[in-house]
């Protein structure tokens, strides 16, 4: 293991655009369960009832009720080690931008500077009659005493800024996530299962682009051969390590201990 640790390291090393490409997996070891798992949220909550744009469109109470689970959650949740790693690289240097598919904010918590969210986020909302945008504290506030939140201006339905089943993502977003994910020399793929589209097409742009690609995981995918390098465990117990000899190459070290 040691030496595929060196390995990857040097290909960060020898890397001039670094891109990191994050899913659930990164935040589960934060505490906060795979959605698609057994006993994760779509097993107890049927996303077509409770996380379709339709169905809140139609009665947003069904996902408030579901929020009233998830938000805690999301919101008592800690950056992990694997969160870190990356704020490292970053500070190294080597760590352009963190795109991610997770909507739990942790990233930025941990201190990455920029953070591209596919999926979104459930720190803020928008009403949906007149467009007016909301914190998770005002969104807390307008649900005191009721089971849907509503605007303080127009007294509308907020909607959260997660991308629900049915909803395109943010096209800019996914534009600049394409352009990243085409223009660097390495993809570091953490935590995820590569299930959802249009994300688990990013680690192909990368390739058409002749970057490298590192997936940390704990499980297969069914993206593996294209992959230059599979790190198999926590990403909070793998990434810090490569980090960790990653420094050591950078200040002239030539051993993984």
């Amino acid at each position: 293991m040691s030496d595929e640790f060196e390995n990857v390291a040097r290909m960060i090393e020898s890397a001039g655009s670094v891109v990191a490409l994050t899913g659930a997996g990164i935040s589960v070891e934060s505490g906060i369960p795979d959605f698609r798992s057994p006993g994760g949220l779509w097993t107890r909550f049927d996303p077509s009832i409770y996380a379709t744009f339709e169905s809140f469109v139609n009665d947003p109470s069904k996902f408030w009720e579901m929020a009233e689970e998830l938000n805690p959650l999301l919101e008592g949740a800690e950056p992990n080690p694997g969160h870190l790693a990356l704020v490292e690289l970053e500070r190294l240097g080597k760590c352009d931008t963190v795109i991610t598919q997770n909507i739990d904010n942790l990233h930025q918590r941990a201190g990455s500077s920029d953070v591209l969210e596919l999926h979104g986020t459930f720190r803020c909302g928008t009403c949906l009659k007149c467009g007016m945008k909301h914190t998770y504290e005002e969104i807390e506030q307008a649900a005191a005493g009721r089971v849907v939140p509503v605007c303080m201006s127009c007294g509308g339905s907020i909607k959260p800024d997660v991308v629900l089943f049915g909803e395109p993502l943010n096209a800019r977003v996914l534009q600049r996530a394409v352009e990243l994910a085409t223009g660097c020399d390495l993809m570091i793929v953490v935590g995820s299962g590569l299930e959802v589209f249009p994300a688990a097409s990013l680690p192909d742009y990368a390739r058409r682009g002749n970057a490298r690609l590192v997936f940390f995981n704990i499980a297969t995918t069914a993206f593996d051969s294209v992959a230059d390098v599979i790190i198999v465990g926590k990403a909070g117990e793998t990434l810090p390590r490569v980090v960790e000899v990653y420094r050591g190459l950078s200040e002239g070290c030539t051993g993984t201990e």
